[in-house]
């Protein structure tokens, strides 16, 4: 597993960013997110957001790999993943 986070000052290059983003992985929190992928699909993420980012001076992108061992060690307290409420699921009348 992936952690991918970014800071980036750009609307335009954030939104980029994210969409591609969003094509590996998850996001968790606005600018996180695990991505659940091979090593291949890592590289080939890792250089298209390499690409989109070189020279822009607009922020950055922090890429951290989590072994099999340290995925079990995750922990998180509050709404368990899974429970929050999508506004796609959310029906206002």
């Amino acid at each position: 597993m992936y952690i991918v986070s970014y800071d980036i000052t750009s609307d335009r290059l954030r939104n980029k960013v994210a969409k591609i983003l969003l094509g590996y992985g998850k996001r968790v929190q606005y600018s996180v997110f695990e991505c659940d992928i091979s090593q291949e699909l890592y590289g080939q993420m890792y250089k298209r957001l390499a690409a989109l980012m070189a020279g822009s001076g607009e922020g950055n992108i922090r890429f951290y790999h989590l072994c099999g061992k340290c995925e079990k060690e995750i922990q998180e307290v509050g709404i368990p993943k899974g429970d929050v409420c999508d506004m796609g699921d959310v029906i206002i009348i």
